[in-house]
């Protein structure tokens, strides 16, 4: 390869000026000197030989050299032609300082220039050359001498700087800057004083004092005495960069001042030009000046000061020999190759370069690319021509190729016409320098470089980069040899040099710049020395040297010299640095020098789809949706989702492609929200996905099935729907084999990780810790017979380690096989856990192995894809066995973890599996497995407990996400010791948190809300009071009458017509249970509320109860109106279903709702009959279904009649009809009848047939005892009985009146008289005798319960009636008509109103009357007790509702349950269940104290032990009177373990006495043993200081009192955002490893060292400084835009959206505090009056509470006595400009604000507008105040993740955590 810096040798070769000095010399000069070659000539400099000497004349400067002792060390082939002035200059210079004996350092931009400058020097000098690449690794003993073991001893060998003294050669230190600051020093006084001492005890001491002791002494003396003289020929050449400006370590002062400095700025505008047009005759001279112009405006002070990075000037030869061989190719994409400014710089500086360009007129094509493709490729030794076409011209190329004949790397490459331009692209300049390809993740690169290398015939050599490698880790690793001895081995970098390889450098962006440094003079020069001396030479040069010489090949390698292969070259592959990021970015001015850069786009959607069609075939719908989804967030304006669409990268479509293909059934939406592990996305990233899901009518499926299998028949193995062959292996000690219980979500997923296992992917499977990552891994290679290795990593795992782990075995450094070499060797599968723990450029190492099968261990051998070409032939390649499998395991990234994202590096390698917590059901299922004597309820209690905890955690409000792990554990200990008390037993999970009061608080409310009693007493039982029944009195009897002719009513019978079934509307809402006995035991068991709306009215409730008898398996059903709706749910579920049922019922306007529900059992479900009493009307709802069945009982006329009705309710009469249910379970029949009227309709809901009859009398009650039985009650209180004419006959038709042998006003208004009657123990026991007959129980106004003996049966015998009278008269008719009679209990239960309380309650119970609904009166006429629970006041009511009952107390409805339970539902929606049989409650209130018991009983210890002694009598035995406890003996009452005398665990005693001395725990916490009168002290003592603090602020202990009122409102919440930001904090200064450290762990990678006898082999943690010259880290800004119009104030007593304000801004400010280094922020407000309020400067952060609450009094002040109007837009618009402009890390705005945006004509598009107006700064909306649903609708015009509705402030902490993990806390 010819070099590209000849340009420098030919600059101003042709220049009439330079001739002329040259013959002016010749004149002037005393003699006439004969040039002796071309090369003094075109120096201008002028030599003669003289015994081998010559002279060396620059201008002035002459300087007489001897020929050099090693020829072959001499620089050659870098003076080629005449130089320019400026390099003479530099030259002229340098000889000075030779001359004068002085060192060098030449500083100046990076590049090669200064290399060069001294490389030239040295040659026409002829001047031994000795190089050092410095870099962060260079130790002492990289300068000096190291040691290595020879023939089992340790021998010295000098280094570069010990070589150059010694034998007079020039030492060139490259990268000054890169070294680190305790290695140079070193060197000081060889450069001052040209001494050192020696490790070896040698001294190297000055030419001139040496020479004067030999003149005293023999030779023999000074070696004697290790004295070693130094050349006097000896310089040192240093060649740096000035930092700051750059990177790197500022130059140490004592070094400095050894060293003669010279700018070497670089060539002149001029000299580069000619040098150009010398170097490229055949291009436009216009062309090239434009190049040129381009380059040196972009290398002025000005592009500088706009923070543009250097213009590679130096690479500006390639660019014009590319578009001298291809001139069609425009000048902007050869610039480009130099220049990649979109990759690196923001948009500001790419608009700068653009107007640079365009003032040049070298400008990109807007219109089309370049359109550019290979037409013929014809390797051909060592040589490839290569026919290509640009922009329809074709050119061939001849380019360097290799030497594979047959190239059998298979890569599956699909060409396209973008690849097919880019590898013709890469081939134009693979002819004169490397390339370095840039993409994001997964877009193709290795694909593309793969099939460059197989058109060019090349064998690849794939190094992957990561960020610990060091310099010796690319070039030589030391190694031992069998007998011991030290060795140094090439790395694959070298082999790839002397082989002629493509050397493939993966992940150019994660390697340390200075490591990379060690290449700068491979990639420029083609020359490198390696560690062990050896020097490799470009092809050329190695031929000058061997020609010129006279040497052969062998003799040049024993002095070490290496020729470097002319085909070899490097590419190097990249990620796109981060831009705007604080971090040092990659793309620096050094790095641009070294290659042409080339950018690789992710291929567009028909680009994509070619090539899945290619590979895969045809492919599905399912997937062209994925594809669509994929494109759509490459292209999308959001960051946060473009950042995802990385996760959908083209490696990742192809898996999602080829798994659809075989397995159809796989959801599009479902394999996205996989492949971007959507479960563990911030909340606004998530919810931007969602959106376009949603846009794209692609709905998650949950996959879960109801019962998947996992079982194994033979040879395979079944996993749901999936059949596979089980694996045959002998290795069956290394198959899993452990307990796993098959549960549905496990199943499920182990069916995913089976199909993509059987498709021959490797697996990441990311979730909490605990969720069964592991044990899921295990049971499925259990399932398939595989056996696995395992590798656990953490913080320290090396790359060394994860393959090798290096040991000495006698003196001898051995490589042990890690498991991941062992499981790629058998064929094994790898189990690589914790992999979040590793640092990620440790786990980067992986990325070859998984994506080409190739990897390079530390001890030199290859693992390679089995069919690889060096397979058979080479002893150190290990071919990767065609079964070898991965499977990663790593926990989710991000908070609380704060691991590192393994997903994020290398997530689309794999196919990627979120592990969650099993669903509800699936962990019940689990749980119940491992313990199956644990009761349900608890399952159901731990399963709800732990489910909202991780709820809790992913909103960030607490911190530790609680897993299944916990749960099982605590199960297991249950299953173990059930007496044990479940309070006890979950504080093993949560005395991790005992000492932090708020983590205890929520613990505590979420843990009793699900019924965990955690910190409370057994005493804490509010059981309702008891009063005992009147006395029961026989009241007398009913006698039925048969009058004759018999009162027979006529029935006319019809059909009904069932309307069209209709669907309903379905809604779904979140149940939230508060489980009632978590911190009282009472008869309420839990309670939750339901979302009727801010309108909606309760106007019922109905109970379909489930099949088993379990109320937690009850239907419960509450009826809401206005408008009207049907909520369904169970206590155990966790959703609550809406059905919209409006205009289904037509009730007359303007009354009160007044419906019943009926459940009416199917086969295997339940439907409900609702009825509607004021319209009669009835419709049939399938809740489960989703539809309605309305039923028309009359004809149309009359419907229509109806109607009018109900619309013109003053024309009707106001009758209601009511609904009997008693008869639907057993009969199916229903009885509506009218109120105070005569008609009665008797409906079979089977057949749906009517039966209807007019009464003689008007009813006022009809209860329904019997199928052939019905009991009538007319308005005057008369009763009747209608019977059956004849047992066929439907209905009862025949009225028969019964005389009354009573008091008849004890018995007005019955009701709950039902189809059962009381079991003869119970009605024996109700009226005090033994009796056995049918019975009826029931109630009326004035009794409390009454029995009926022999009704309705005996009617021709007179039935006795016993009662129980009733203190109080009821009230209220509708509380009647509630009642509920329980008849095995002897228990009726009705709802009452205050009134109805007797006085004994109302005056005890005065005080709560007004905190309560009403009452639950419950009468048991077993125990003959009165009780009276009181139903709890709705929290809210609507206002509709509240018009409605603003003269009655607020109804509550109530239902019975299964097992005897209740169901209630208020005004408010609030459903609560109750137990109320004294039965069940006493069982309950058993196991509630069993549950709440403490482990503080009394305890003692037993030690059952033989005494050795025999018995004598038995005795009382001696009385201590000082109470010492005894153990053992014969003598003291009261001991223990002893013989014959009472006391506990002897024998022998005559009884036991306990004398106290057991051993005891703690019978109280530490805290509650302190004295009162020390509580009180410290009381006081911090009350004194309390006020002295307010002193000390100027803060009144009023303004302190409100100050906290407002904290104490969001105390928890700033805890919460605290915690987070000090994790953070924390995680940012984690500690990192130092290497070379003289003290520490031993450093695996130096053990070789070690055994040399080094001393700096250790590595220590240390807190990592930033390098010097990093850009100084940023701070976060947040700018919070408060709005205090007076609309806030206006509506704050509707909603209190002021003070919610408020306190959000305290919280703000408190989190924030101690923070202000990492986040600064601003409070501005806005009101009708201005949009800039400054509340907060982020320059003054307040730091006390009386600033804090000044600001929150100016807030409200402002907004009391403000302007109206609204300035929210230019407020937002003001903050975001402002924020825009400062240089910040981020910028996040956040505009906190009611939705009263309409009422101003404010549009939301301008609002959305506005908040996505500048790219850098992130703006967020937060509506805390809205009028009805305005907010929510406004929330959805906005952008995704945009704007949020939060009217609880105790979700902003979240909301504000969702913003800052979307950027501020970003852990990437």
């Amino acid at each position: 390869m010819k070099d590209n810096r000849s340009m420098f040798s030919k600059m101003n070769f042709l220049q009439p000026s330079s001739r002329r000095v040259a013959v002016l010399q010749r004149i002037f000069s005393k003699t006439y000197l004969v040039t002796p070659n071309e090369i003094s000539r075109s120096f201008g400099v002028f030599g003669t030989k003289y015994a081998g000497e010559k002279l060396v004349k620059i201008g002035d400067i002459s300087k007489v050299v001897k020929p050099a002792k090693n020829p072959q060390y001499v620089p050659l082939k870098y003076v080629e032609g005449e130089s320019s002035q400026e390099i003479l200059r530099h030259l002229r210079w340098m000889l000075q300082k030779d001359l004068l004996g002085q060192d060098m350092f030449l500083i100046g931009r990076p590049g090669p220039l200064r290399r060069l400058l001294a490389m030239q020097y040295l040659e026409i000098t002829d001047r031994e050359l000795e190089y050092v690449s410095l870099s962060r690794d260079t130790t002492e003993a990289d300068l000096k001498q190291r040691r290595e073991i020879k023939n089992g001893t340790a021998v010295y060998f000098d280094q570069s700087a010990v070589r150059a003294a010694v034998e007079g050669r020039i030492l060139i230190l490259e990268g000054i800057e890169k070294a680190e600051r305790n290695v140079l020093p070193v060197l000081n006084n060889l450069l001052e004083n040209r001494e050192m001492h020696l490790e070896d005890g040698r001294f190297l001491m000055p030419a001139k004092r040496y020479d004067q002791l030999l003149k005293e002494h023999s030779q023999e003396e000074l070696d004697c005495w290790k004295l070693v003289r130094v050349s006097e020929n000896f310089r040192v050449i240093a060649l740096g960069i000035p930092v700051p400006r750059y990177v790197g370590n500022p130059l140490d002062p004592p070094l400095r001042s050894r060293f003669q400095a010279r700018d070497i700025s670089g060539l002149t505008y001029k000299e580069q030009l000619e040098a150009l047009r010398a170097l490229v005759p055949g291009l436009e001279g216009a062309r090239l000046s434009q190049l040129l112009s381009c380059a040196h405006a972009l290398l002025t002070a000005d592009a500088a000061a706009l923070g543009l990075a250097d213009f590679p000037a130096d690479g500006l030869p390639a660019a014009a020999r590319i578009l001298e061989n291809t001139p069609s190719l425009p000048d902007y994409d050869a610039l480009y190759r130099l220049y990649p400014y979109k990759s690196f710089l923001s948009a500001e500086g790419q608009a700068a370069v653009e107007n640079v360009l365009s003032t040049f007129q070298v400008l990109p094509r807007r219109s089309k690319s370049v359109s550019m493709n290979i037409n013929n490729v014809t390797p051909k030794n060592g040589t490839a021509e290569v026919e290509i076409t640009v922009e329809r011209k074709s050119s061939v190329l001849q380019v360097p190729c290799g030497s594979l004949r047959e190239n059998v790397v298979t890569n599956d490459f699909v060409p396209n016409v973008y690849q097919e331009k880019l590898l013709a692209d890469l081939m134009l300049s693979h002819q004169f320098k490397d390339i370095c390809v840039i993409g994001p993740r997964g877009c193709g690169k290795s694909a593309t470089v793969s099939e460059f290398a197989k058109r060019l015939n090349y064998v690849v050599e794939p190094i992957v980069l990561y960020q610990d490698m060091t310099s010796r880790d690319l070039l030589q690793q030391r190694s031992t040899l069998l007998n011991g001895d030290t060795v140094w081995q090439n790395s694959p970098l070298v082999t790839a040099a002397l082989e002629g390889k493509l050397a493939v450098l993966d992940g150019i962006h994660r390697i340390h710049p200075s490591t990379l440094a060690v290449v700068h003079r491979l990639v420029h020069d083609r020359e490198l020395t390696l560690h062990d001396g050896s020097r490799l030479l470009r092809h050329d040069r190695y031929d000058d040297i061997k020609s010129s010489q006279n040497l052969t090949d062998n003799q040049l390698e024993e002095y070490g010299i290496f020729k470097i292969h002319p085909s070899f070259r490097i590419i190097a592959l990249a990620e796109p640095p981060v831009q705007g990021s604080s971090l040092t970015q990659w793309l620096s001015p050094e790095m641009l020098s070294l290659f042409l850069y080339h950018e690789m786009r992710p291929l567009k959607p028909d680009e994509e789809m070619h090539l899945v069609k290619n590979l895969l075939g045809s492919t599905n719908k399912a997937f062209e949706h994925v594809m669509r989804v994929a494109h759509r967030m490459r292209e999308s304006d959001d960051p946060a989702v473009r950042a995802l669409s990385s996760s959908l990268s083209t490696r990742q479509l192809l898996r999602i492609a080829k798994r659809m293909r075989a397995y159809p059934g796989d959801s599009p939406a479902n394999a996205i929200y996989r492949a971007c592990l959507a479960r563990f996305l911030p909340a606004l990233p998530r919810q931007a996905l969602d959106k376009i899901l949603l846009d794209e009518d692609l709905p998650l499926i949950n996959a879960e099935t109801s019962s998947p299998t996992c079982k194994v028949e033979g040879e395979k193995v079944t996993i749901g729907n999936t059949t596979v062959p089980r694996y045959k292996t002998d290795a069956k000690t290394k198959i899993p084999d452990i307990q796993f219980y098959d549960v549905p979500q496990h199943v499920t997923a182990l069916e995913w990780l089976l199909q993509d296992f059987f498709l021959g992917e490797h697996l990441l499977l990311i979730g909490n810790q605990g969720v069964g990552k592991n044990k899921l891994a295990d049971r499925l290679l259990q399932l398939l017979n595989r056996p696995r290795e395992y590798i656990q990593l953490h913080r320290d795992t090396t790359v060394q380690t994860l393959t090798l782990q290096p040991t000495v075995r006698d003196g001898v450094v051995v490589y042990e096989d890690s498991p991941l070499v062992q499981a790629v060797k058998l064929g094994h599968v790898l189990i690589v856990d914790e992999a979040d723990k590793a640092p990620t450029h440790v786990t980067c190492i992986l990325k070859t192995l998984v994506e080409s099968g190739e990897m390079i261990l530390s001890d030199g051998r290859r693992i390679v894809p089995l069919n690889h070409p060096q397979t058979p032939t080479n002893k150190g390649i290990i071919p990767i066995h065609p079964d070898f499998r991965m499977i990663v395991l790593a926990n989710r990234p991000g908070f609380p973890f704060l691991g590192n994202d393994f997903f994020g590096a290398l997530g689309d390698l794999f196919s990627c599996h979120a592990v969650d917590n099993p669903s509800a059901q699936s962990e019940h299922a689990l749980l119940k497995q491992y313990g199956p004597d644990v009761p349900d309820e608890i399952i159901a209690r731990l399963v709800r407990a732990f489910g909202e905890l991780r709820n809790m955690a992913d909103q960030g409000l607490v911190q530790y996400p609680y897993s299944t792990r916990e749960v099982v554990n605590i199960v297991k200990h249950l299953q173990e010791f059930p007496n044990e008390s479940l309070v006890n037993v979950v504080g093993n999970v949560f005395d991790f948190d005992t000492y932090s009061q708020e983590v205890q608080d929520t613990l505590t409310e979420v843990l009793q809300k699900n019924g965990i009693p955690l910190h409370v007493h057994t005493n804490k039982i509010n059981l309702a009071k008891e009063f005992p029944l009147p006395p029961l009195q026989q009241a007398g009897e009913w006698k039925v009458t048969h009058p004759s002719p018999p009162t027979i009513l006529p029935v006319e019978e019809r059909f009904l017509r069932t309307k069209t079934p209709i669907t309903l509307r379905k809604y779904q809402h979140p149940l939230d249970l508060t489980e009632a006995r978590g911190s009282v035991f009472s008869e309420m068991q839990s309670y939750w509320v339901v979302p009727v709306g801010e309108t909606g009215i309760v106007a019922g409730l109905a109970v379909s109860k489930s099949f088993e008898n379990d109320p937690l398996k009850d239907w419960i059903h509450v009826m809401a109106t206005n408008p009207m709706k049907l909520f369904s749910m169970q206590s155990s579920g966790k959703d609550i279903h809406e059905l919209s049922l409006q205009g289904l019922l037509h009730p007359v306007r303007g009354s009160r709702p007044r419906f019943k529900m009926c459940p009416i059992k199917t086969d295997d479900s339940s439907i409900l009959l609702i009825h509607e009493e004021s319209s009669n009307g009835l419709v049939l709802v399938d809740p489960f279904a989703g539809y309605a069945r309305p039923l028309a009982q009359t004809s149309f006329i009359e419907d229509t009649t109806a109607t009018l009705a109900s619309a013109f309710p003053f024309n009707v009469k106001d009758k209601n009809w009511k609904m009997l249910t008693d008869l639907v379970e057993d009969k199916k029949f229903i009885v509506l009848f009218e109120d105070n009227g005569q008609r009665i309709d008797a409906i079979n809901v089977e057949t749906m047939t009517a039966y209807s009859m007019t009464l003689p009398v008007n009813l006022k009650t009809l209860n329904l005892p019997s199928i052939d039985r019905w009991l009538v009650e007319d308005t005057e209180s008369r009763k009747y009985l209608l019977a059956k004419a004849d047992p066929s006959e439907p209905i009862p038709r025949v009225l028969q009146p019964i005389e009354e042998r009573t008091d008849t006003t004890l018995l007005k208004s019955i009701f709950g008289c039902g189809n059962t009657q009381l079991p003869s123990p119970v009605l024996s026991q109700a009226v005090n005798q033994k009796i056995e007959a049918p019975n009826r129980i029931f109630s009326s106004r004035l009794s409390s319960a009454v029995i009926a003996v022999g009704f309705p049966d005996l009617e021709l015998s007179g039935n006795q009636l016993y009662l129980w009278p009733r203190v109080k008269d009821m009230s209220s008719t509708d509380s009647m008509e509630k009642t509920i009679v329980l008849p095995d209990s002897g228990t009726i239960i009705r709802p009452i109103n205050t009134t109805s309380l007797p006085e004994k309650i109302l005056e005890e119970d005065r005080e709560i009357h007004h905190t309560v609904a009403g009452y639950l009166e419950i009468t048991d006429i077993i125990n003959r007790k009165l009780r009276y629970i009181a139903v709890p006041q709705p929290l809210n009511v609507s206002p509709v509702t509240a018009w409605m009952y603003s003269n009655n107390q607020l109804p509550v409805f109530v239902t019975g349950t299964s097992r005897d339970g209740l169901a209630t539902v208020d005004a408010g929606g609030c459903v609560r269940l109750w137990e109320v049989e004294i039965g069940n409650l006493t069982k309950s209130l058993q196991e509630w104290r069993r549950m709440v018991a403490s482990d503080r009983d009394h305890l003692q210890l037993t030690i059952d032990k033989p005494s050795g002694k025999d018995v004598s009598a038995p005795k009382h035995g001696k009385v201590d009177e000082k109470g010492d406890p005894h153990v053992g003996g014969n003598t003291w009452a009261g001991g223990t373990g002893g013989r014959d005398t009472a006391g506990l665990g002897g024998k022998g005693g005559p009884y036991r006495l306990d004398a106290g001395h057991d051993v005891h725990q703690v019978s109280q916490a530490e805290k509650d043993a302190v004295p009162e009168h020390v509580k009180k002290a410290a009381h006081e003592m911090a009350q004194k200081a309390f006020k002295q603090r307010l002193r000390e602020i100027q803060m009144s202990e009023y303004d302190a009192s409100v100050y906290q009122q407002y904290l104490g409102s969001v105390a928890a919440q700033v805890q919460a955002l605290r915690v987070i930001l000090g994790s953070l904090q924390a995680k940012s200064k984690e500690r990192q490893w130092q290497r070379h450290q003289t003290t520490g762990e031993l450093d695996d990678a130096k053990l070789i060292e070690g055994l040399t006898g080094e001393k700096t082999i250790y590595r220590r943690r240390f807190e990592k400084e930033p390098e010097l010259g990093t850009p100084q880290t940023k701070p976060k800004r947040l700018k919070f835009i408060v709005d205090v119009s007076g609309s806030m104030y206006r509506f704050n007593g509707y909603d209190g959206r002021l003070d919610r304000e408020m306190e959000a801004v305290i919280m703000v400010m408190e989190a924030f505090q101690g923070f202000e280094a990492q986040i600064q922020y601003d409070i501005m407000g806005h009101s009708g009056e201005d949009y800039n309020l400054q509340f907060v400067d982020h320059r003054k952060p307040p730091v006390d509470n009386k600033q804090r609450l000044d600001i929150i009094k100016i807030m409200h002040a402002h907004s009391q006595f403000c302007l109206s109007g609204d300035h929210t837009l230019e407020a937002t618009k003001f903050g975001i400009s402002q924020l825009s402009k400062e240089d910040c890390d981020e910028a996040i705005v956040v505009v906190l604000s009611d939705a009263n945006l309409r009422r101003y004509g404010i549009a939301p598009e301008s609002f959305a507008k506005i908040l996505t107006s500048e790219s850098n700064v992130s703006a967020y909306a937060i509506f805390i105040g809205s009028l009805g649903d305005e907010a929510v609708r406004l929330t959805k015009q906005m952008p995704a993740g945009r704007a949020f509705v939060c009217l609880d402030l105790t979700k902003l902490p979240q909301i504000l955590q969702q913003i800052f993990s979307a950027s501020v806390l970003s852990t990437r």
